[in-house]
């Protein structure tokens, strides 16, 4: 069979994201099937989606939906008005089978199914597209394949995939050209699930509680692949690098081993490192921390569910630092827990973070299937029959947003190196330039002070 798989994320603030789940799944089909991938973010004429389709005429057409929104309290957008007229787009052009899948279709199934009028979705990872093909194909009823949803079909969220996990890296794809040249950044997975209870993530949803650990080896190579077809940087995209000390630690080694130059970041858990932890990361390549700290008050930590407490942070930041690597902090205020005074203590406790840049995402964005969507029904913030496609944001009872915005605002004034959710347009455009200019990576790393 033709399968043409769209990226249909077209969100580039701060940066433009390497769609890395597409890989994933045409390495799952590849085999068996004709594969193309279309990424809408790299094209800029308005048509190519037409010019494609004509040309390749797919039997079956996979929509990746990586973004719901921005999850920003201070500057929400939705895109489901996009991805709309994108799939009205496809039913008018094609009468191939059209398919939904990626994270933002699997935190919203039902609602996404039924408001772009899909044939299928498929929950979670994308590899049992495979499935779904053979299904097709043999005119089996596809229902039935867990993970797999119709417009009619009831919504059971699968366990992880539990067959082979194979990312096809084609240097050759059209669109890594774009990414190349915008910043050189492409992504890297080392394992998935995450052990993690945290009330507002979705990611137990879309990988599993389970962490499925990749060959160390395996990452290392693929990294080499994506090293040689150009990339000056690679970050890696897992919940929490560190969720498995023992396995970063293999990989940071095999990535050494396979004389991988290039530097690198990842996303982190502030918990209390092992001696040496980060000058062992860093002596392999690693040159950007970013912590998920959230917030400074052991109160807050507790009920947002973190598996750190606030002097685990302080421990972390001090050993990143010391090791010479980049470190950030993203914050979290005004879930539940948040008051008056923890919003003090987190503000004044910032202060002994040096050499650093924060992020601060003021409110906490409501998904279904997470314990913070059945605290904000209990809160009455919500209804349970509601629906949250277009975001909707937590607000703490004890302490509101507009003044937990405020205060942020306050501390932030005049200082370079505090940033208020994504950084705007203004950010965006800077990036864009320094990009231009032959800057790569993330670049927060230029607001330290």
């Amino acid at each position: 069979m033709k399968v043409l798989l769209v990226s249909a994320n077209t969100l580039t603030q701060p940066y433009p994201v390497y769609p890395l789940g597409l890989d994933y799944v045409a390495g799952a089909i590849a085999d068996r099937h004709q594969v193309r991938i279309l990424d809408l973010n790299a094209e800029e004429d308005e048509n190519v989606l037409f010019t494609v389709i004509d040309a390749f005429s797919p039997d079956v057409i996979g929509m990746s939906i990586r973004n719901v929104d921005t999850s920003d309290a201070s500057n929400p957008k939705g895109f489901f008005a996009g991805y709309k007229e994108l799939a009205a787009d496809l039913r008018a052009r094609s009468s191939a089978t059209i398919i939904l899948g990626g994270s933002g279709f699997t935190i919203f199934p039902g609602e996404t199914m039924r408001a772009l009028g899909a044939d299928y979705g498929i929950i979670g990872e994308g590899e049992r597209l495979v499935l779904l093909l053979e299904a097709i194909e043999g005119r089996r009823d596809a229902a039935s394949i867990p993970g797999v949803v119709t417009q009619h079909s009831p919504v059971v969220f699968p366990t992880p995939w539990p067959n082979g996990i194979v990312r096809k890296f084609d240097p050759h794809l059209p669109h890594l050209g774009y990414y190349l040249e915008n910043g050189g950044m492409l992504n890297l997975q080392t394992k998935r699930g995450c052990s993690f209870n945290c009330i507002y993530c979705t990611y137990p949803q879309i990988e599993g509680h389970v962490m499925r650990l990749f060959d160390p080896q395996e990452v290392a190579d693929t990294a080499r692949r994506l090293q040689e077809a150009g990339a000056r940087y690679f970050f890696v995209s897992d919940s929490a690098f560190n969720a498995s000390v023992e396995h970063s630690l293999a990989v940071a080694q095999a990535l050494k081993k396979a004389g991988v130059s290039i530097p690198w970041g990842a996303f982190f858990a502030p918990v209390t490192p092992v001696d040496d932890y980060y000058r062992i990361l860093a002596d392999a390549g690693l040159t950007h921390v970013e912590f998920g700290t959230e917030s400074l008050s052991d109160a807050v930590l507790k009920a947002y569910r973190k598996p750190f407490r606030v002097g685990q942070v302080f421990e972390a930041h001090a050993a990143a630092v010391a090791a010479g690597i980049y470190v950030a902090h993203y914050f979290l205020p005004g879930g539940p827990g948040e008051t008056p005074t923890t919003m003090v203590d987190t503000l004044e406790r910032i202060e002994r973070l040096d050499k650093c840049v924060l992020f601060f995402f003021c409110g906490m964005r409501i998904y279904p299937q997470t314990d913070l969507y059945e605290i904000a029904c209990q809160d009455g913030q919500i209804e349970a029959s509601g629906n949250l496609l277009e975001p909707l944001f937590y607000r703490s009872p004890e302490i509101g947003g507009h003044e937990i915005l405020a205060r942020v605002r306050e501390r932030a004034d005049g200082r370079l190196n505090w940033i208020i959710g994504d950084g705007g347009e203004q950010t965006a455009g800077v990036i864009s330039r320094m990009y231009a200019r032959g800057y790569s990576g993330p670049l927060w790393e230029h607001r330290i002070r």
